[in-house]
């Protein structure tokens, strides 16, 4: 005879005699073949490469990967890629904070059709888009001979590393910021407007504070893009030595000169900016979340 249970006595869990669901990957063999199958594939990936570049940059010593950077060709492709950084990266944190505005505070026909836009260049090979700029920009192109008139040279010469350098990276600050502006909404700047806040003021001391740790990273990623940029710079800068060769564009011609210790050693200078990016990138990701945990504010 079973005996009813009395007001005092207490109840078992729901869960205590039911079996406990078995996740994939919780037998110690899935997780032992799970766990050694990617560090397998990242070693093979990722490290074996990296560590490739440093070994063949130097395999004849130090005396020698220092010598690789003596060159004039080098130095020059070193200082236009420094230079085209220094440009781009600036306009396109602006693109993006003003993209990214748009987008996330404001409701306007054509909104999604921006943000189709905004998204373009990640849909886009770079070597189209080099391609694209020289049906508009080159001697044959549509701006071609009224370029020509007056005497300006965009295609096989900086401006046109600039601009292709421009494009492929449009999107990478925007794409931090949206998403973040959106989660975050507009009731601190609307606060701010009843308040008398302008706008320049709003987005200086209300707006960017809040994502500057994504504005950091999405700076970053683009930097990086820039400097490593090869499909669409070899296009429309004619790869000319000295001229309008950058960093990737050097490492290229050094190979086929037969030079692969100066060709990994400039490698290492782009390996080495990679690296950084991902080290920012942990410490940003760190210092957002602890923002994020002492404000409990969405995070990036």
């Amino acid at each position: 005879m079973v005996r009813e249970p009395l007001p005092g006595d207490s109840l078992p869990s729901p869960s205590a005699h039911s079996p406990r669901r078995i996740r994939v990957g919780d037998g110690p063999l899935a997780r032992a073949v799970l766990i050694g199958s990617v560090l397998l594939v990242t070693a093979l990936v990722l490290v074996a490469p990296l560590l490739a570049i440093f070994a063949e940059a130097f395999r004849q010593g130090a005396a020698a990967y220092a010598a690789s950077f003596a060159a004039p060709d080098t130095r020059y492709a070193i200082g236009l890629t420094v230079f085209t950084a220094l440009i781009v990266v600036p306009i396109n944190v602006g693109f993006g904070i003003a993209a990214a505005w748009c987008i996330a505070k404001f409701r306007f026909p054509g909104r999604n059709l921006l943000v189709a836009l905004v998204e373009l260049p990640f849909s886009i090979s770079p070597i189209i888009a080099g391609v694209a700029y020289l049906f508009v920009y080159g001697g044959q192109g549509l701006l071609g001979p009224w370029l020509a008139e007056h005497d300006i040279k965009i295609m096989f010469a900086v401006p046109a590393i600039i601009l292709a350098s421009l494009f492929v990276t449009a999107p990478f600050v925007a794409r931090e910021l949206i998403p973040l502006m959106i989660a975050q909404g507009s009731e601190e700047e609307e606060a701010a407007v009843t308040l008398g806040a302008g706008g320049w003021r709003i987005l200086r001391l209300v707006t960017l504070p809040n994502v500057r740790f994504a504005l950091l990273y999405g700076a970053a990623l683009c930097n990086a893009r820039v400097m490593g940029e090869f499909g669409a710079v070899s296009i429309v800068s004619g790869n000319i030595r000295g001229q309008t060769n950058t960093l990737p564009l050097q490492i290229e011609l050094l190979y086929q000169d037969n030079n692969a210790v100066a060709a990994f050693a400039v490698a290492t200078l782009l390996t080495l900016v990679a690296l950084v990016t991902l080290v920012a990138k942990a410490i940003i990701e760190r210092l957002d979340a602890a923002r994020v945990k002492a404000q409990g504010k969405p995070g990036h």
